[in-house]
């Protein structure tokens, strides 16, 4: 754990049955439904005209979201409705498949905060109401190897069934807890408020609303122990009096609580760490998914750029607006648009440039390019690539002599 600690749960008060269904089926179309925050209509109100939309546009390719209706009810009470979690592009006929509608609010409160004392701002943790206006958009902008968001979805999917079973967690065992680790920058505290917020949407049917805490272990320990490096450092270094004998008690006190929660359904620890190797093994060993999370992959960083590119031009920054496709993806269904090939190797190519830095600077590297490079405010595809070309060769080189330096 590398300063943070999340806690997800769920109120347990149930919404009205006209929206309490949940899909266990994994194989399901899943569609989630942002009502506006203003809007006071009936749930079943909504489901039928979002059923009568995808009844009207069954044929969709890949993920696929409506911003813009033919219908005036949406219009007024519907921000977006959007078909998610879809892989590949390959046509889908939605009237050939089971639909799992969500419809939700966004909370657009910002968070709470709990200071450890009144004198002090020291912030000991943040609390939020999911599904929250800040976190909507995270899941989709993080893109990293093929399944990992979807395991993690399946994962908390699988702890609510089995609750709901009764089976005994004494014999089959589960504890909630979610271990992501892997360098800095590569979005793990990101994905915590992503799956979060996902599972609340997934869940609005069940529960009137989630909570969300992010808990500061850097801010709790620095008060006392100076540099702690988290709330489970290994045990073994306190006790070679490395470290104060407090955090023993510390780390015993958070795998007894974590044995408790055991006992509530509706909670799910979330955990970060960029060195695994500092945290106790009693706590990596209560870890049901122990998810490593990478530096992103040519492809992936491909994708990255791409939506950095789509939101350029859907606000005018690149102009005209031109199509870009993952050729890598294409190859492997069979074919490739042949008109959008020069545009798409190029990208490819500054991808692949590109290997080796995190997520949290590749999304930096179009406004770098702008910044840097553009010589007008509004630039063609064309432009906007080469500036980014040059960005990435002088993030690289910046990259070089800070690891010389140190």
């Amino acid at each position: 754990m590398n300063g943070e600690k999340m806690e997800v749960t769920w109120n347990p008060s149930k919404l009205p049955s006209e929206d309490a269904s949940v899909s266990s089926d994994r194989g399901d179309v899943q569609v989630e439904v942002l009502v506006k925050s203003q809007s006071t209509v009936r749930r079943t109100e909504v489901r039928t005209h979002v059923l009568a939309l995808l009844d009207r546009h069954s044929l969709i390719i890949g993920p696929y979201k409506w911003t813009e209706f033919d219908d005036d009810f949406l219009t007024n009470n519907v921000a977006s409705v959007a078909v998610v979690d879809i892989d590949g592009m390959a046509p889908l006929d939605l009237k050939a498949n089971k639909l799992c509608i969500y419809i939700f609010s966004l909370n657009d409160d910002g968070p709470s905060t709990l200071n450890l004392e009144e004198e002090e701002e020291l912030s000991a943790a943040n609390h939020w109401l999911l599904p929250a206006a800040e976190f909507h958009g995270i899941w989709e902008s993080l893109i990293y190897e093929e399944g990992i968001k979807k395991q993690l979805l399946d994962y908390v999917s699988t702890a609510i069934f089995f609750s709901d079973k009764n089976v005994d967690s004494n014999l089959v065992a589960w504890n909630r807890v979610v271990l992501l680790h892997g360098p800095p920058g590569t979005g793990k505290t990101s994905l915590c408020k992503a799956l979060a917020q996902k599972l609340s949407i997934r869940m609005s049917g069940r529960y009137s609303y989630g909570q969300f805490v992010e808990i500061n272990s850097h801010s709790l320990f620095s008060k006392w122990f100076s540099e702690v490096e988290s709330l489970t450092a290994a045990r073994n270094a306190s006790q070679a009096g490395t470290e104060p004998s407090d955090a023993i008690r510390v780390v015993n006190s958070v795998l007894t609580q974590l044995d408790q929660i055991k006992r509530y359904p509706n909670v799910v620890i979330l955990t970060t760490s960029n060195v695994t190797e500092k945290i106790d093994l009693a706590f990596v060993d209560r870890a049901d998914i122990k998810q490593y999370i990478g530096l992103p992959s040519a492809s992936a960083i491909f994708n990255i750029y791409l939506s950095c590119l789509e939101e350029l031009m859907k606000r005018q920054v690149i102009y005209p607006r031109q199509q870009l496709l993952n050729l890598e993806e294409l190859d492997t269904m069979g074919y490739i648009e042949s008109d959008v090939t020069g545009l798409s190797l190029h990208l490819q190519g500054i991808a692949r440039k590109s290997t080796g830095l995190s997520g949290r600077t590749l999304r930096k590297i179009p406004f770098l390019a702008h910044a840097l490079y553009a010589k007008t405010s509004v630039l063609t595809v064309e432009s906007f690539l080469d500036a980014m070309d040059k960005a990435v060769v002088h993030q690289l080189k910046e990259r070089e002599k800070l690891v010389s330096c140190s």
